[in-house]
C-alpha cells in the first residue's frame, strides 16, 4: 500500500490523542514511513520527536534513536510509557544500567516489544551493542540534534562524526537527522558525514513570532535587574543560562536569598541532584532554574515563559536554541540576553590555546554573536537572516518584537569613517590590534607605536575628532561586515579582507549604530527602574546636578572627584534614587565606609530631585547578598594587614592574580581602607611612585589604559592598578 494511502491521524490520535499535525510533522512522518532518508530542520517547539515517535509505533521492528542528552531520553521514554500499555515500548541503552537491566532491554527488542530505543551515540560504539541490534528487525535509524555531527556546529561531539559507519554495519536501514538549527554550511557537513545526500530535506521555518528578543548592556547592577525582572513574572517559570558552572551556583544563590524560587542545574552536580531539580522545575516545584549553556538540559517544558543570558553565548546557533526554549506552548517567551564586549574578549582568550581551525571556527562564530547584540536592524531579520531566511520586516510575524524594532536606534553614515580606517589597518602593515589602531587614529602615542615610529606617521592622528569608544564600535562592525579579520596566529591583530581592500578602493554607504557601544563606561545599572519605564537610560538631569556636587567636595576635600565616588556609582544612583544610608551603601562602589564619609550631602539632594519631580523609586533597591563576598572581603583584610603577599592570598583561595586585583579594588572602592604598601614597595620605588601618584592627583579619571598611555607604556597594567589602589585607598578613603 502506498503510503499517501495510510491513515496517519487515526495513529496520531490514537497514541497521542492529537487531532492535526504541526508545521512539517506529516510529510516527514509520510517520508520516513516510506522509507526514504529524510533530514528535518525544525525549530524548538515544532515538534521534531514525534516524527520519529509515530513512525516507530506504527512499524513492525524497533527505531533505535541516537541523542547526545541523557535527560531528554528518560523524558521521552516516561512519555511513551504513559501511553502504551507495555512498559517495554520504549528503553534507554546507556552506561547507567546494570546488567539485569540490559538482559530485559534486549529482551523486550528481541520479542517486539520496544518500539524505540534511546541510545547515546557512546553506547552505539559498543560492539556488544551493535553485534546484539545487527540480529533484530530495526525500522529506522534517527539522529536528533543532527548539529552535533558538524564541526561547523554550536555543539560538536566527535563521538558523532562515526555515525554512518556504525549505522550501516548494523542494517542498511532509512536515516532521519533532526535538528532544530543549522545554517547551510551545517546542513551540508550533517548530510556529507550521515552519507545521506539524497536525504529528502524538509525546512520549517526558523522564525517564533510569540518571543521578544531584547539585549541589555552588562554593567555592575546586574544582579538587581535580574531580580527585578524575574519577579515581574512571579509565579511563572524561566531559564536563565550562564557559562560557568560558578556563575550557576553564585546566581541561583543570589535569586534564593532574595525570595524567588531558583534551583542550579549543571554537570558538576551528581545525576541524582540533577534529576531532582529537573523533575521539580517540571513539576512546578520551583520557578526558575539557573543552567549552564555547556550542558544541555533537555527540558520539555511548554509554559517556560522567559530566557535570560547572563553570558553571551558562543554561538548563534545556540543562542537560538537556548531562546528556543520560551513560549513553546505559542503563549508569551521573553529573551533577554546582557552583552559586554569584554565577555567576547574573555572567549576570544580562551580560544587562543586551541589548535589554530578550531579557532578559526569559534572566531568565525564569535563575531556573528557580537553582530547580533550590536546591530541596530531588527534582531529578528538578524537571526533569521544568518540561518537562510529572508524575513519582512515590516509585514512579517513577530515584526515588532525585539527591542531594536520597538526603540530605534539612531544610525549615521560612517562611509568615511570606514574607509580611513581601513586605510589605517592597511597603512601600517597591518601589524596592529584594535587598541593600537584606535590609539593611531586619535593620535595617542603609546610604546607600541613609538617603537614602529607610527607617531611620526603623516596620517597619526587623522581621525581624532572621534573619541577612541567611536572607532573602537566601528572596528567592531566593520568586523560584522566583514571588511576586517583577527589574525589568529598573532592573537588580535587586524588584518583587511578581500571585501575590505575592495571598501578603500570603491565606498560604499555604511551606516553605523550609534549608541549600541557597550564599554567599560556604561558599567552600572539597565532596565525597567521606574514608573517612568527608562530602559537603560540614566537619569541624566540627576547625573549632571551629582557631578557637580561631586566636584565641589571633591574641591574642599583636596582630592580628585574619582576618588570620592567613581561614575558608575553615581550612573547607579541615577538609576535607583537611594534616600538613605542603607540604600547608598548597597550601590555598586559605595559600600558602608563611603556612605558614611561622603554620604549625606548626596543622599540630600537626591531626595530633594525625587520629591520636586515626583519620581517612583524602584521597590526592591538592596539586593541582598548571600554573604560569600563578604568572607572573601575578610579574608583580604586580615591578610594585607598581616602583610600577607598578594601571590599567597590569591592561591591560598584559588584565584587567579587578575580576580584577587578585582576583589582588592572592590574593597577600596567601598571605601575601605587597605594598606598595600609594603607590595607596592617590592616593585616600585619612591620616585616611581610619586610620579604615579602626581598623575592621578591632577587626571580627570582613574582609567588605567589612559594612565599607562600618559607613560608610554614604562609600567604594566598590573602595576597601575595596585598603584590606583593605593592612591584610593589613602586619598580617598
Amino acid at each position: 500500500m502506498n503510503s499517501k494511502e495510510i491513515d496517519l491521524h487515526g495513529p496520531l490520535k490514537k497514541f497521542f490523542g492529537f487531532s492535526k499535525f504541526k508545521g512539517l510533522q506529516e510529510q516527514v512522518i509520510r517520508s520516513v514511513i516510506e522509507g526514504e532518508n529524510a533530514f528535518a530542520i525544525m525549530p524548538t517547539g515544532g515538534g521534531k520527536s514525534l516524527c520519529y515517535q509515530l513512525p516507530a509505533l506504527m512499524q513492525e521492528g524497533t527505531a533505535i534513536v541516537v541523542s547526545p542528552l541523557i535527560a531528554l531520553m528518560k523524558n521521552q521514554v516516561d512519555a511513551i510509557r504513559g501511553i502504551s500499555e507495555n512498559e517495554g515500548v520504549a528503553h534507554v541503552l546507556n552506561s547507567s544500567l546494570n546488567k539485569t537491566e540490559i538482559s530485559r532491554v534486549m529482551e523486550d527488542i528481541r520479542t517486539g516489544i520496544t518500539k524505540l530505543l534511546y541510545v547515546a551515540p557512546e553506547s552505539l560504539i559498543k560492539q556488544e551493542y551493535v553485534d546484539f541490534l545487527k540480529s533484530q528487525k530495526i525500522s529506522f535509524v534517527a539522529i536528533d540534534e543532527a548539529h552535533c555531527i558538524s564541526e561547523w556546529g554550536h555543539d560538536f561531539r566527535p563521538e558523532y562524526r562515526n555515525l554512518k559507519n556504525i549505522i550501516q554495519s548494523i542494517d542498511s536501514v532509512p536515516v532521519v537527522g533532526l535538528t532544530a538549527t543549522a545554517t547551510e554550511k551545517v546542513q551540508e557537513d550533517i548530510l556529507k558525514t550521515l552519507g545521506i545526500s539524497d536525504a529528502r530535506r524538509f525546512k520549517a521555518s526558523f522564525n517564533r513570532p510569540n518571543l521578544f528578543y531584547e539585549v541589555r548592556p552588562k554593567t555592575n547592577d546586574i544582579y538587581s535587574d535580574i531580580i527585578r525582572f524575574v519577579k515581574g513574572y512571579q509565579g511563572k517559570s524561566g531559564v536563565i543560562y550562564c557559562l560557568s558552572r560558578k556563575k550557576v551556583e553564585e546566581v541561583a544563590q543570589i535569586l534564593q536569598v532574595n525570595g524567588i524560587n531558583a534551583l542550579p542545574y549543571h554537570a558538576g552536580l551528581d545525576a541524582k541532584t540533577r534529576a531532582k531539580h529537573q523533575d521539580m522545575f517540571l513539576m512546578e516545584d520551583t520557578d526558575v532554574i539557573v543552567a549552564t549553556i555547556a550542558f544541555g538540559m533537555g527540558i520539555d517544558k511548554p509554559d517556560v515563559r522567559f530566557v535570560i543570558h547572563h553570558d553571551i553565548p558562543k554561538s548563534l546557533e545556540s543562542y537560538y536554541q537556548e531562546t528556543g526554549r520560551a513560549g513553546r506552548d505559542d503563549g508569551e517567551g521573553y529573551c533577554l540576553a546582557y552583552y559586554s564586549y569584554q565577555d567576547i574578549e574573555k572567549l576570544e582568550k580562551f580560544m587562543s590555546s586551541k589548535p589554530v581551525a578550531e579557532q578559526e571556527i569559534g572566531h568565525a562564530l564569535l563575531q556573528e554573536v557580537v553582530g547580533y547584540a550590536e546591530t541596530s536592524m531588527s534582531r529578528r531579520k538578524y537571526l533569521l537572516h544568518y540561518f537562510g531566511e529572508e524575513f519582512d520586516e515590516l509585514h512579517g510575524l513577530g515584526a515588532d518584537m525585539d527591542d531594536n524594532t520597538r526603540n530605534p536606534k539612531p544610525k549615521i553614515e560612517a562611509q568615511e569613517q570606514v574607509k580611513i580606517l581601513l586605510t589605517i589597518v592597511r597603512d601600517t602593515k597591518e601589524k596592529y590590534k584594535s587598541k593600537d589602531i584606535v590609539a593611531t587614529l586619535v593620535g595617542k602615542e603609546n610604546a607600541m607605536l613609538t617603537s614602529h615610529k607610527t607617531h611620526e606617521r603623516v596620517f597619526f592622528g587623522i581621525g581624532k575628532k572621534h573619541t577612541s569608544e567611536f572607532w573602537m564600535a566601528l572596528i567592531r562592525q566593520t568586523f560584522v561586515s566583514n571588511y576586517l579579520r583577527k589574525e589568529i596566529e598573532q592573537y588580535g591583530v587586524l588584518k583587511l579582507t578581500e571585501n575590505g581592500n575592495s571598501f578603500i578602493e570603491n565606498p560604499t554607504s555604511f551606516t553605523m549604530t550609534a549608541d549600541h557601544e557597550y564599554s567599560k563606561t556604561e558599567a552600572v545599572g539597565q532596565g525597567v527602574v521606574n514608573s517612568r519605564q527608562v530602559t537603560g537610560d540614566s537619569d541624566k538631569k540627576l547625573m549632571l546636578l551629582l557631578k557637580d556636587l561631586r566636584k565641589k567636595v571633591a574641591k574642599r576635600k583636596g582630592v580628585p572627584p574619582f576618588a570620592i565616588f567613581q561614575d558608575p556609582s553615581l550612573e547607579a544612583m541615577t538609576l535607583r534614587y537611594p534616600v538613605t544610608m542603607e540604600e547608598l551603601s548597597s550601590v555598586y562602589g559605595v559600600g558602608d565606609g563611603k556612605a558614611r564619609k561622603f554620604g549625606k550631602e548626596f543622599l540630600e539632594l537626591i531626595a530633594t530631585y525625587v520629591s520636586e519631580n515626583d519620581i517612583t523609586r524602584p521597590d526592591d533597591l538592596i539586593v541582598k547578598g548571600t554573604g560569600l563576598k563578604s568572607g572573601l572581603k575578610l579574608y583580604i583584610i586580615q591578610n594585607t594587614d598581616r602583610k600577607l603577599s598578594l601571590e599567597d592570598i590569591a592561591s591560598s583561595k584559588g584565584l587567579e592574580m587578575e580576580d584577587l586585583i578585582k576583589e582588592i579594588e572592590t574593597i577600596v572602592y567601598s571605601g575601605t581602607k587597605l594598606d598595600i604598601s609594603y607590595c607596592v614597595d617590592a616593585i616600585l620605588d619612591d620616585e616611581q611612585q610619586e610620579e604615579i601618584i602626581e598623575y592621578f592627583m591632577d587626571a580627570e579619571t582613574d582609567d588605567i589604559q589612559e594612565a599607562i598611555e600618559e607613560f608610554d607604556g614604562d609600567y604594566e597594567e598590573e602595576d597601575m592598578r595596585l598603584m590606583r589602589i593605593k592612591f584610593l585607598s589613602e586619598v580617598g578613603n
